[in-house]
């Protein structure tokens, strides 16, 4: 995959990602600026960030429980070391910072 590739992954990822925040209706908000997704839990102020790392064709996910790097393997963004689902993990990350539930559908 090449850069122009990855971006665009990447691009469709973090759309779909605002738009499962939006339509969850969960009190909490998003800025996309810089390569960087930055979800904020309104009710705390904590925030969950997503970073595209395009040297690495990696995505990192930053959260209270820790950082974490997911790569594309058989059409899934997964984490490096477990393979866990990212969308799982944001799921729990989300719930663990601001107690809202969130489905995300990538």
């Amino acid at each position: 995959m090449n850069e122009a590739q990855y971006n665009q992954l990447v691009d469709e990822l973090m759309f779909s990602i605002e738009e499962s925040i939006d339509d969850s209706g969960a009190d909490m908000d998003y800025e996309n600026s810089a390569g960087l997704l930055t979800i904020t839990c309104e009710g705390n102020g904590s925030q969950i960030i997503l970073s595209r790392q395009p040297a690495t064709g990696e995505i990192w996910l930053a959260a209270k429980s820790g950082g974490f790097h997911f790569k594309l393997q058989d059409q899934a963004w997964r984490n490096t070391v477990t393979g866990e689902l990212l969308s799982t993990m944001l799921s729990e990350a989300c719930l663990a910072q601001s107690g809202e539930s969130i489905d995300f559908d990538f």
